[in-house]
């Protein structure tokens, strides 16, 4: 528990962000004053992260000094094209907190917003996306994640073929762009709900990406336009089995002939042995939503169910994984 809350705490702070802008080594006093800390409290927190190797430390005649390691610039700055800061901050504001409700969540079987948050735990989007501010980080969380694994899903098929494509639940949209940069010749149209479509117009999509398009409702409850592909990702494991097959079928029955579905998710081993990041993934699962990680087999076995076949499935070594299955 204290390794991540010393890298959220540091970004929060700014630490990062302040030595990569500063191009220079400092002292925890400068650094301390300038962040308006305790010398005290961050002088301990930067041997902190240096213990993480997320800061290197030197000893000059001046004294001690810190800079950023190559992790820290690429991943915990800001303004790093691959800058995972703002998930971070969704982890550390909202996702530990319902971690700490772990044990009822085993015991009950379900999300923890009730306790964490006090609100409904029956809609956990609606949870999520309890105030502006949380679902904007949330969105801008999502796309950090695809700015650094977005291509190893997409390019995990040869996506050439289908060029009218539906991003179902896409969110800020970083997936649609990653999609449309890979495949210059497609279309991308983000579906989502009507105020996560206004963010993503007003914060993360140009109007001059004129490949990406918008379409705003709610999928379950919603028409499903027809298209040659449909990308679920990161969807289906918000979801129990009865709520993904619902899902898949109303995808199916739109689909056009020859078109598929392309599932991007994080794959437990067949046996369930692991990955341990998965397995983590699903207990985050558990306390957030009203679904799980899977296996390959359960994900195929759910299209199957919906009419899908010719599945395929590519582990791409990365954070998540990619499942196509063709009408």
């Amino acid at each position: 528990f204290s390794y991540p809350q010393v890298m959220f705490t540091a970004c929060e702070l700014g630490v990062f962000d302040l030595l990569l802008e500063s191009g220079k080594s400092l002292s925890s006093d400068a650094i301390a004053a300038r962040l308006g800390a305790s010398t005290m409290g961050m002088k301990r927190l930067l041997d902190a992260c240096v213990g993480l190797k997320l800061l290197a430390v030197e000893v000059t005649q001046e004294g001690v000094l810190y800079r950023n390691t190559e992790i820290s610039n690429i991943y915990l700055t800001k303004s790093s094209p691959k800058s995972q800061y703002h998930v971070m901050m969704y982890y550390s504001n909202t996702v530990y907190l319902c971690w700490q409700y772990l044990a009822d969540a085993v015991r009950e079987g379900r999300n923890q917003y009730e306790r964490a948050f006090g609100v409904s735990s029956k809609d956990p989007f609606g949870a999520m996306y309890r105030s502006d501010e949380e679902m904007l980080k949330f969105m801008a969380g999502q796309n950090s994640v695809w700015s650094i694994c977005g291509k190893d899903v997409l390019a995990a098929f040869d996506l050439s073929p289908f060029t009218q494509i539906y991003d179902l639940g896409g969110g800020g949209g970083a997936l649609a762009q990653e999609c449309v940069s890979l495949y210059p010749n497609s279309t991308v149209t983000i579906y989502d709900l009507p105020k996560v479509v206004q963010v993503a117009k007003e914060q993360f999509v140009s109007p001059e990406e004129r490949q990406i398009t918008f379409h705003e409702g709610d999928f379950f409850n919603d028409s499903i336009p027809e298209a040659e592909l449909y990308i679920l990702s990161k969807i289906l494991h918000d979801w129990d089995d009865d709520k993904c097959k619902q899902l898949l079928a109303k995808v199916y029955k739109v689909c056009k002939p020859g078109g598929g579905v392309l599932l991007v998710e994080s794959l437990l081993n067949e046996d369930k042995s692991g990955p341990v990041e998965t397995q983590l993934y699903s207990m985050n699962m558990l306390v957030q939503t009203e679904g799980k990680e899977r296996t390959a087999a359960e994900y195929s076995k759910l299209l199957e169910a919906a009419g899908f076949g010719a599945i395929q499935v590519k582990r791409t070594g990365k954070l998540y994984d990619a499942v196509l299955g063709r009408k």
